[in-house]
């Protein structure tokens, strides 16, 4: 631990691609091993790399890390003996946990999620496909590609039967847009995906069409029911960079509409 520096373990798991947390020392009070300032980071296996106190407040922490990384809040916590927790939240609106440990201390704790931008994940090497991809990456987004995709740029790439390597979570967003080439194949690897919302460059009727054959298939109906298109919303977009926009207008709209979502959901249970 001599040369252990947190700021440096930070940015190594930034550098994964994995969501973590970070845990900080605000308060102490009474006889405690923890420190004010002192920090740790939360994987999301339950590691703890860092000093943050005794064992009681490592259980608190990684306990509150599961949430954190679930909701993509900051959640603020306090850990104090067991015969001083009266509530399971004190007065001032903190979430307590109970400590039997002997130090007999108090340990106010704030736990921030770091999350990596969500993918947007982009099916075919189409013009639209290619417009998408350099919109996404200007918006913030972790932008992966069909491999045979003849763009230029800090893309990631995949195939349809790499796709699982990436990892996609529900968070994440998937556009199929081969336009012909391989249709099939490609939604139903999107489908087979993780992400809540995948979409579609095709008519409705196509888009019906194609799952029809995939639940036949064995495609689960419902998950084929998720799938939106025509991609995108309603702007009267004409040529590939119109239609980009329009795709990645609508995917912002349902980010940010989650993330709401989301928020107004810890306000209830708080």
């Amino acid at each position: 631990m001599g040369n252990f520096d947190i700021f440096d373990t930070i940015e190594q798991l930034r550098q994964t691609g994995e969501a973590f947390c970070v845990a900080t020392v605000l308060r102490t009070a009474d006889a405690t091993s923890a420190k004010a300032g002192g920090k740790a980071a939360i994987t999301r296996d339950g590691r703890i790399l860092g000093h943050l106190g005794g064992a009681c407040v490592q259980r608190a922490v990684r306990t509150l890390a599961q949430s954190a990384l679930a909701s993509g809040a900051p959640q603020m916590i306090r850990v104090k003996p067991s015969e001083k927790v009266v509530s399971m939240t004190d007065p001032d609106g903190v979430q307590t946990f109970k400590s039997g440990c002997p130090s007999g201390g108090t340990v106010d704790l704030l736990v921030e999620p770091y999350q990596h931008a969500p993918r947007l994940v982009i099916f075919g090497e189409s013009p639209i496909a290619k417009a998408l991809a350099v919109h996404g990456a200007l918006t913030g987004f972790r932008v992966c590609i069909s491999e045979t995709a003849e763009i230029e740029g800090p893309f990631q790439r995949f195939t349809s039967g790499t796709v699982e390597d990436l990892g996609i979570e529900a968070r994440d967003f998937v556009v199929v847009a081969s336009q012909g080439r391989g249709d099939g194949d490609a939604l139903r690897a999107a489908l087979q995906t993780d992400a809540a919302r995948v979409s579609m460059v095709a008519s409705r009727q196509k888009a019906d069409t194609l799952t029809a054959k995939l639940i036949a298939q064995g495609l689960d109906p419902v998950r084929a029911g998720q799938l939106k298109s025509p991609a995108g919303l309603d702007i009267h977009a004409i040529d590939p960079h119109e239609i980009a926009l329009s795709i990645l207008a609508e995917i912002v709209l349902w980010r940010n509409t989650d993330k709401t979502r989301e928020a107004s959901d810890d306000e209830k249970r708080a």
